[in-house]
């Protein structure tokens, strides 16, 4: 009779007091970053790995840009950037891939941490955490893909204004490659209805793949004017890249410029403006040269229709052109502030038009 008293008291212990275990409030959900200090001590949202230490490191930065023309990644470059962002934080970003750069960034220099954060959609790109990570980063590198998944979920974010903040206040080192490169000039191709070739785009520069924006997503500085184009040589992107140049002559009234890398070669620009030309360029394999195309206001396509082929003739001095062959310690000089033709070295000019659909080059 005793013990049964003793339990029966024992049982109303447990719903008076303990309520049987059973809790009253719900847990609160983990923060987003929206009102703490430091967010990412709580949570990484997007990231798919990281090396080093977590910990937000502070070091001073040097501005600077890499395009890279996508295919094998260029050593060189990335020493570059990591040069300049002082050891501190990489960030790599990517909406699709894995965390391969993480050990192979980490391998090449002195850094506090390399992070890869995988952002695939517009609510990660709006996350307070992600774009803390990438605001408090000594160094982005844009890993390559299809740029139109960038410009679809990046495009109008806390993601883009983060990048923005790096480019042109922060002035940290921010680079890409392939489909990363392409999103980082003030005018790009999206590729969002499917690739387009030279030859698609000679013979019809209206073509429905010709997709190209002018100015509404990243702010480089030296690139508002000036387009992309990567894997330039290997898949004769040359004649397309023309044709971009003058759509936008037609389209949006712009003597804009090109910047187009070969696979396994890189533009690194520094923070005046001035470029050379990274890679593994040998005689023996010719492939790894960067084209600095500049078109002018007064040499306006003769035919740039649609469903005709183009035509960019002008005497046969459409646009100007300036090879540089990569190497191993940085190749010629580019003023891309200016493009200035006489503070060019280490290249060669040559002239490029188009001729009934054709595009044609000979020596300047």
């Amino acid at each position: 009779m005793m013990k049964q008293s003793f339990l029966l008291l024992l049982m109303v212990y447990c719903f008076s007091v303990m309520g049987c275990s059973k809790t009253t409030t719900s847990p609160s959900p983990p923060s987003t970053g929206g009102g703490t200090t430091n967010p990412i001590a709580k949570r990484r949202p997007a990231s798919i790995g990281i090396v080093g230490d977590s910990t937000n490191m502070v070091k001073s930065t040097t501005g600077g840009m890499v395009l890279m023309g996508g295919g094998a990644d260029v050593d060189a470059a990335f020493k570059w950037m990591i040069e300049r962002s002082g050891g501190g934080d990489v960030v790599v970003l990517r909406a699709s891939g894995t965390d391969a750069y993480n050990p192979y960034i980490n391998g090449l220099g002195n850094v506090n941490s390399v992070e890869t954060l995988l952002i695939n959609t517009k609510e990660l790109a709006n996350n307070d955490t992600v774009a803390y990570i990438i605001r408090n980063a000594e160094m982005v590198f844009i890993a390559g893909g299809d740029q139109s998944d960038y410009m679809r979920n990046w495009k109008g974010t806390k993601t883009e204004q983060a990048l923005n903040y790096l480019l042109n206040d922060k002035k940290a080192p921010v680079g890409g490659t392939s489909a990363g490169c392409a999103i980082l000039g003030g005018f790009y191709y999206s590729g969002e209805t499917g690739g387009v070739t030279s030859a698609q785009a000679l013979a019809n520069p209206y073509d429905a793949n010709v997709t190209l924006y002018d100015n509404d997503f990243l702010k480089a500085p030296y690139l508002q004017n000036v387009i992309t184009d990567q894997h330039y040589l290997t898949r004769d992107r040359d004649g397309r890249s023309v044709v971009f140049l003058g759509r936008i002559n037609k389209d949006w009234k712009t003597p804009a410029k090109c910047i187009a890398a070969d696979e396994r070669t890189a533009v690194c620009i520094d923070k005046d403006g001035m470029a050379k030309v990274f890679g593994d360029y040998s005689v023996t394999r010719p492939y790894s040269y960067a084209y600095f195309i500049s078109s002018d206001a007064g040499k306006q396509p003769e035919q740039m229709e649609a469903f005709k082929k183009a035509i960019w003739n002008n005497n046969e001095k459409a646009v100007s052109v300036y090879e540089i062959p990569a190497s191993v310690n940085g190749g010629g000089n580019f003023n891309v502030a200016n493009f200035k033709a006489n503070e060019a070295t280490g290249g060669k000019w040559y002239w490029w038009w188009i001729d009934n659909g054709v595009l044609n080059k000979k020596d300047q």
